[in-house]
């Protein structure tokens, strides 16, 4: 570890989700590595709820701010208004505090070298702009979508709106498969207005990031992963400094096993029930930190788990539950259901042989590191151009298929899983593919690895020489 430098300290603001926690953490944790101090930053609401697990690192220094919902928000979402009115108070409060701590810190002679900020905190640019701050975005999803989002909205957005039909595809400078309705985030082609917040921030984002030469914008990434997707958009410099996962399934520190940021509870026992399963067995089952999945769709899931034959993990969160179904007392049998885990280490473990997931990019970056093939079952957002990656590109996984009511049958979970993990020419290459990729990802923050190479260059060009 680099020794930790006075004038080089940078405030790092997250969305307050899992999903942006995570890496958030982990790239704080990079950056102190390379003697970067760090003050990280999302709303106290989330904080409260991961306080007792937090990361005790020399360098890093926790802010949190009110979004005005500091006990906790369980009805946003439920409605339109409801979200609105957070996501307003979330901004508002936000944009202040930013603002404040920039300024403050400034005047007592101790100012922030640069100020970095998530996916969906357009706002936290826009006040840097004001401030006359140094910024950074720190894109937390796939190079590939991002460059989805800026030819959206500088010139393809209505060719993406006049193709409806899942046959008909656009050919998108750059990336490496014509991207087709299923590639498209749905928010953008139908939105309901619940997803109006999101549309806005990422315009935001794009014209932030279009509105300077040669932008550089850091994604959690590796060169060799989506190389051509780096390079897509010429007036903007993405670097690949990712996979933002705890280093210890990476280069095996022993120091660094978790992000640190869980905003829930891990369940008890299902190490010990993994410890039981022969190698390559077990079907890991895992939709999200939020994903409510309908009861239907609970349904052909378990129904698929039943017909494998093979013993699975199901981490059913809070918003689910199993007690409506009718095959609650098989699945007990056959299988274990839990609420929370360390999803990083179940993929590390050996019984573990296939990840039904719904692919999000945290997850498909974690099955990737731990060379588990996937069976994608993409839901909404980034979800199916990340399913696009695995099964097309990277050939590490299969996606369900829909009938025609729109939905997923139990008997193609059941044919997806059998492909993954049966003795297969198709499953034993997807099995290969994934193996190949695990030690891609491993090797790019090796020393000379590109994305430690990268991460160190933006530190020594970029914050050192601001500082």
């Amino acid at each position: 570890m680099a020794k930790l430098k006075d004038n080089c300290h940078v405030l790092l603001v997250t969305f307050p989700s899992q999903g942006q926690i995570n890496p958030s953490l982990q790239f704080a944790k990079r950056l102190i590595k390379l003697g970067v101090n760090v003050t990280f930053s999302t709303s106290l609401s989330a904080l409260n709820c991961i306080s007792n697990n937090l990361p005790s690192v020399e360098g890093l220094t926790l802010a949190p701010f009110s979004d005005g919902y500091d006990n906790g928000y369980p009805n946003v979402g439920k409605s339109l208004d409801e979200y609105r009115e957070f996501y307003a108070s979330f901004i508002a409060l936000g944009s202040e505090f930013v603002s404040e701590i920039f300024t403050d810190r400034a005047k007592e002679g101790r100012p922030f070298s640069r100020i970095i900020y998530t996916a969906v905190l357009s706002w936290v640019g826009i006040v840097a702009r004001r401030l006359n701050a140094p910024a950074t975005l720190l894109w937390i999803q796939p190079a590939t979508l991002l460059d989805i989002y800026y030819y959206y909205f500088t010139s393809y957005k209505e060719a993406f709106k006049n193709c409806p039909d899942e046959d008909k595809s656009l050919e998108i400078p750059g990336l490496p498969f014509f991207v087709g309705t299923r590639e498209i985030p749905s928010f953008l082609l139908s939105s309901n207005g619940l997803m109006d917040w999101l549309i806005q921030t990422i315009k935001e984002h794009i014209e932030l990031i279009n509105s300077e030469s040669n932008e550089i914008v850091l994604v959690n990434t590796f060169d060799a992963l989506e190389f051509e997707a780096l390079r897509a958009i010429k007036n903007v410099n993405m670097v690949g400094i990712g996979p933002l996962i705890p280093s210890a399934f990476l280069d095996g520190n022993p120091s660094d096993t978790s992000y640190g940021g869980d905003l829930r509870q891990c369940s008890k026992d299902y190490m010990e029930w993994l410890n039981s399963k022969p190698n390559a067995s077990v079907v890991y089952v895992a939709f999200g930190s939020y994903t409510e999945l309908p009861k239907q769709m609970m349904e052909e899931i378990a129904q698929g788990l039943l017909q494998s034959e093979r013993p699975f993990l199901w981490v059913v969160n809070g918003e689910n539950t199993m007690e409506n179904l009718s095959c609650k007392e098989e699945l007990e049998k056959q299988g274990k259901i839990v609420s929370w885990c360390s999803q990083v280490e179940v993929l590390q473990h050996p019984s573990l042989g296939c990840f039904l997931t719904h692919c999000g990019w945290n997850s498909t970056l974690e099955s990737l590191v731990s060379g588990i093939p996937v069976v994608a079952c993409p839901l909404w957002t980034d979800q199916g151009c990340n399913s696009k990656l695995i099964q097309d590109v990277w050939k590490t996984g299969v996606r369900v298929n829909v009938n025609e009511d729109g939905f997923v049958e139990g008997a193609e979970f059941k044919r997806c899983i059998e492909i993954v993990m049966a003795d297969g020419k198709e499953g034993e290459e997807l099995r290969k593919n994934a193996k190949k990729w695990r030690d891609s990802a491993k090797d790019t923050i090796q020393e000379d690895g590109s994305s430690n190479v990268n991460l160190k260059a933006y530190v020594d060009e970029v914050l050192n020489s601001h500082a």
